[in-house]
């Protein structure tokens, strides 16, 4: 007798149980059961002890009552509700989404295809453009040169080209969308769900749906899956950095008369440029922690090492990757902050 077949009946529903009963194939669970002889086919289910009695799961309620679905009846039909629609949002997604694998591509081709001895002193060029610090620049300089000198300059070359692609999309994309919301609060109350949901999902799960849409030897597969994971900080700091701007400042810019776009563009902008630049930074640490995870579904760089490391037991080339990982992410992250330094001394 199972836990809940009294509900059915006191509620007087035992024949749409009956009738609603659909069967279906044994789960792994009952499968082991009925093989353990621990449950006899056609023999009741004998009732758990109070202190024991299940939750009223789907599986539990279907037990009592054929006519509920079970919790796997639920995950099938949610499977086939995205393969339903799999094929008319393929052909949606395919053509907005090629651009995408493009730049992937060529930003790849043209990092490989600059030799190293130019390389090097170009990265060590603009990052003293950008941070005017002799300690960073000869950093990455080094960094770089140790990563070669251990036969891991290639992949750490392959991995930051992916992580200049993503991030300047999430940066095209991000702070248009972030300015939008700190215009409208309807547009942020609508926005803050979505943003919340892309940035707790596991990072795994965004493999899960764009694997069934793009084949895996498309660069879009991993680079949307960097771009969603990552674009969530540059949208929020750029959505708090305007709406931080000192309403002062703004009713100063109303006497002069300035127009909506002059002042934004005037002067929210670039008052919230340290928390934009902020957000850029994190977006460029969650680039480079999703391309490591991306190498599951074909992203070339350092994270084929890990995966390498991990598949093979080989300690010493997950070590040695995981550590150039750490490296790259620290020179990114020093270089980020000494350019928003620099900002926020203009900005003062």
């Amino acid at each position: 007798m199972a836990t809940y077949d009294g509900i059915f009946r006191a509620l007087g529903l035992e024949n749409w149980c009956s009738d609603g009963a659909t069967g279906g194939p044994l789960t792994m669970a009952e499968m082991i059961a009925r093989a353990n002889g621990t449950v006899v086919e056609g023999a009741p289910a004998p009732r758990p002890p109070l202190m024991e009695t299940p939750f009223p799961s789907l599986d539990a309620l279907h037990k009592a009552c054929g006519a509920i679905p079970r919790s796997r009846d639920m995950t099938e039909a949610v499977e086939q509700g995205f393969l339903d629609i799999k094929n008319p949002l393929k052909v949606v997604l395919d053509p907005l989404t090629q651009p995408l694998s493009w730049m992937l591509d060529f930003s790849l081709e043209a990092f490989e295809a600059t030799p190293w001895f130019l390389m090097i002193p170009l990265l060590m060029i603009l990052t003293w453009f950008a941070t005017r610090k002799p300690g960073v620049t000869l950093f990455v300089g080094l960094a770089f040169a140790f990563m070669g000198f251990i036969d891991y300059y290639d992949d750490a070359i392959q991995t930051l080209s992916i992580v200049f692609v993503c991030t300047i999309i999430c940066v095209v994309l991000g702070v248009p969308i972030g300015i939008a919301m700190s215009r409208s609060n309807a547009l942020q109350r609508g926005m803050i769900p979505v943003l919340d949901m892309l940035q707790t999902l596991p990072t795994f799960v965004y493999l899960i749906p764009l694997i069934f849409l793009f084949s895996v030897t498309e660069s879009k597969l991993y680079g949307i899956a960097i771009i969603l994971y990552a674009i969530v900080p540059v949208i929020r700091l750029t959505d708090l950095g305007i709406r931080l701007v000192d309403r002062d400042v703004i009713e100063a810019a109303d006497a002069f008369g300035m127009s909506s776009r002059q002042k934004l563009w005037g002067v929210q902008v670039p008052l919230a440029l340290p928390n934009i630049m902020a957000g850029i930074n994190q977006t460029i640490m969650m680039s480079l922690a999703m391309v490591v995870i991306a190498s599951l579904v074909s992203a070339p760089g350092l994270g084929v090492k890990v995966l390498a490391g991990i598949r093979n037991l080989e300690l010493g080339v997950g070590l040695v990757a995981g550590f150039c990982i750490v490296l790259l992410a620290v020179l990114l992250d020093r270089s980020t902050k000494a350019a928003l330094s620099r900002i926020d001394a203009s900005a003062r």
